[in-house]
C-alpha cells in the first residue's frame, strides 16, 4: 500500500483547488464552485412501463447544425388495425402537426428523456398526429433567451420538412399545426404566439396552441406558490435555482419570458392585434404556478383570445409528462383530441 503521504503535492507545487457544488438540479445538473456543469443521465423509466407496441414510427433529424439541435419526428403507421391512425389512412386524411417542446425549466430536458419520449408516442397514437419534439439550449451553459431563439430557429425549420420532406409529406397536414410544450415548454409555446400567430409560418398555418402548465413566474408570490410544499416536485427552493441559473445576468422572476403579463412586459402590445387562434391552457391544481396559470388564461380571455381552460383536480406539476402512462394523462390526451379536432 502506497503511503498517504506520497500522493500529496511536493514543494513548490500548487495543491489542485477544492471543489464543490453550489447547485443541483435533481441530480440531472450540478454546477461546481469552479463554474463547471455536470449533467447525468435521466433515471430510466420504470421496467413494463415502455409505450412503443409498433403504432408509431420516428426518427431523429438535426434542424441546428450549428448547435447540434435535434428534433424528433413521430408518425402513425400505415399498417392495418392500428386504431384511430387507420381510419384517418383510410379515408386519405392528412394528419396535424403538433409541434412539441419538453420541459425542464429551461435547465434539462430532452425528447429522448424516456418519459417524453412516451408521452410522444402516445400523441402521436391517440391523437393521431405527426409530432415534432424539439430540443433547445440548455441553462446555466446558455442563459435565456437562448431556448426562445432555438424554437424560434425550430418552426422555420418546419414548413420546409413538412411540405418537402419524404417522411412528412403527404402525411402531415400543413393547415392544422398546434404548437405545444410542458412547463418551460409552454413558456416557449406562448412565445411563439407572440410571434408567429397563425399566419407567421406560411404557407404553414398555425391553427391553435397548447400550454401543459406554463413556468410562468413573478417575484411577488402568489398563494399557489406560498403553499406548495418543499417535498413538491417544482418547490419554491428548485423553481428560485432554476431561475438563478437560467435567467439573463441581473434579471428575476418578472422577467417578460416567464412573466408574460408582469411589470416589465407589454403584452397588449405583443398579442392585442395578433390572431393566435385556439389557445388550450392545461393547469395543475397542487402546483407552484397554478395562479400564474390561471391568470394567463383570464388575461388572454381580456385580450379576445380563444381561451381554453382546464384545472386538473390533485394533480402536480407538469403531471403528464412525469406520469404519462397515468389515468389523469389520458385524460390530458383526450382533451387535446377534442382540442385540435
Amino acid at each position: 500500500m502506497k503511503d498517504r503521504a506520497s500522493r500529496q503535492p511536493s514543494l513548490g507545487t500548487a495543491a489542485p483547488p477544492y471543489t464543490y457544488v453550489v447547485e443541483d438540479c435533481l441530480g440531472l445538473l450540478q454546477v461546481l464552485s469552479d463554474g463547471t456543469v455536470l449533467r447525468f443521465s435521466p433515471p430510466p423509466f420504470p421496467a413494463g412501463a415502455a409505450y412503443d407496441d409498433g403504432r408509431v414510427e420516428w426518427q431523429d433529424a438535426v434542424y441546428d447544425a450549428g448547435n447540434n439541435l435535434g428534433v424528433r419526428m413521430y408518425r402513425p403507421t400505415t399498417r392495418s388495425g392500428a386504431g384511430a391512425a387507420a381510419e384517418h389512412n383510410k379515408k386519405k386524411k392528412l394528419l396535424p402537426v403538433l409541434v412539441y417542446f419538453p420541459g425542464g425549466c429551461f435547465c434539462f430536458g430532452s425528447y429522448s428523456y424516456p418519459k417524453n419520449h412516451a408521452l410522444c408516442l402516445r400523441f402521436a397514437a391517440e391523437l393521431p398526429a405527426v409530432v415534432c419534439s424539439f430540443d433547445h439550449r440548455l441553462a446555466p451553459e446558455h442563459r435565456l433567451p437562448a431556448a426562445f431563439e432555438d424554437a424560434m430557429a425550430a418552426l422555420l425549420w418546419l414548413p420546409g420538412q413538412v411540405l418537402r420532406s419524404p417522411w412528412l409529406a403527404g402525411r402531415a397536414d400543413p393547415g392544422r399545426v398546434f404548437v405545444s410544450g410542458t412547463s418551460s415548454g409552454a413558456c416557449i409555446a406562448h412565445q411563439m404566439a407572440a410571434r408567429f400567430g397563425t399566419a407567421g409560418l406560411r404557407p404553414l398555418e398555425i391553427a391553435g396552441y397548447i400550454l401543459l402548465m406554463p413556468y410562468f413566474l413573478s417575484e411577488e408570490a402568489t398563494p399557489s406558490e406560498l403553499s406548495t410544499p418543499e417535498t413538491a416536485l417544482l418547490s419554491r427552493e428548485r423553481s428560485d435555482r432554476y431561475v438563478r441559473l437560467a435567467m439573463p445576468a441581473g434579471w428575476n422572476k418578472d422577467h417578460p419570458l416567464v412573466n408574460p403579463f408582469g411589470p416589465y412586459s407589454r403584452p397588449s402590445l405583443a398579442l392585442a392585434a395578433a390572431d393566435v387562434g385556439r389557445v388550450l391552457v392545461v393547469a395543475a391544481e397542487c402546483d407552484l404556478v397554478r395562479d400564474k396559470n390561471l391568470e394567463y388564461a383570464q388575461r388572454m380571455k381580456a385580450l379576445g383570445k380563444d381561451v381554453h381552460l382546464a384545472l386538473f383536480p390533485g394533480q402536480e406539476h407538469a403531471f403528464c409528462a412525469n406520469k404519462p402512462l397515468s389515468a389523469p394523462a389520458d385524460e390530458v390526451i383526450r382533451l387535446i383530441k377534442r382540442f385540435i379536432i
